[in-house]
């Protein structure tokens, strides 16, 4: 066959009996000229050149030559292709997780961002201290982010089809997503604000009010961004070192809340008014993003 012949029919075929090292280079080449991520697995020198040419090489740890496996991408250890499908399994949901992280990451500083930005811009205050800023950023994005990025595997990931090469890490409206989160959480401290330096007449009020909200509901988001099914059907506390993570990290938010840190903080106490109504937004993420998955909104597109 010539390439031409062999790119029209490879499609078709599922069985090759005594194909030689060239022929094997032209196969894997093939796949590749109709655009699919290919891999290949082998033990011997004679498929060490389609080896690398695959955009994957698996050698053989047990039976393969050293040239086999000098030429892959992975070895097999145990020369077992279920390992393969765990492998695949795993490499699928760390990739799942990455975009979890980053997303909440991104979602959770826009909205620093935009709170700053939009009362500077309105009222000429500034919302939030570098220093209440500063702890939020340590409270969000450290413990949450690095427990989120443990999340199991969810269970149908290997039923979703393979990505493309081109697809971008923002894929299918997840670029659009975190920006529409980042002004969720710019607009709820806002609202905190203005509640908060109207009720207590001073600045600080608002500052300590924002504050409160912005970082317990960042906290709060890390749950929400565990997986695009409803919380209540995956579990909401089945990932233990998230929920360790989210006490620790409401501890430390409570600690300069609610102890005289707060002052060096420039925040003041408020009523237990304003701590009710400081709750009531801090969960408000959790129903908008329950409220998003239950109409489709927050979907994997497969």
């Amino acid at each position: 066959m010539t390439d031409s012949e062999l790119d029209s029919q490879v499609e078709h075929i599922a069985v090759y009996a005594r194909v030689s090292p060239e022929n094997k280079i032209r196969i894997v080449k093939s796949w590749q000229r109709k655009g699919q991520v290919v891999a290949m697995t082998g033990d011997g020198v004679n498929d060490a050149p389609a080896l690398k040419a695959a955009d994957i090489g698996c050698a053989m740890g047990i039976t393969g030559t050293d040239v086999a496996k000098g030429a892959a991408d992975m070895t097999l250890t145990d020369d077992n292709f279920a390992t393969i499908v765990d492998a695949v399994r795993e490499g699928r949901g760390i990739y799942a997780n990455i975009k979890k992280v980053v997303g909440y990451l991104l979602g959770t500083n826009i909205g620093e961002v935009v709170t700053v930005f939009t009362a500077m811009m309105l009222w000429h205050k500034t919302p939030l201290l570098s220093m209440q800023l500063l702890w939020i950023n340590l409270v969000t994005d450290s413990l949450p982010a690095i427990a989120l990025g443990m999340e199991a595997v969810e269970p149908e990931v290997m039923e979703q089809k393979p990505k493309p090469k081109s697809e971008g890490l923002f894929a299918h409206g997840l670029g659009v997503r975190i920006v529409l989160q980042g002004f969720m959480f710019g607009l709820l401290a806002l609202l905190a604000f203005v509640i908060g330096e109207k009720g207590t007449g001073e600045l600080a009020g608002g500052q300590t009010m924002a504050f409160a909200v912005l970082s317990l509901s960042q906290v709060i988001q890390a749950y929400n961004m565990r997986s695009e099914h409803s919380l209540f059907k995956i579990g909401v506390f089945t990932n233990q070192k998230l929920n360790k993570a989210a006490l620790l990290s409401i501890g430390l938010v409570l600690v300069v809340l609610f102890t005289p840190l707060r002052i060096p903080f420039g925040m003041i106490s408020l009523s237990p008014q304003l701590y009710l109504e400081a709750l009531g937004l801090i969960f408000i993420p959790v129903v908008i993003m329950e409220c998003s998955k239950a109409f489709g909104l927050i979907k994997h597109q497969h």
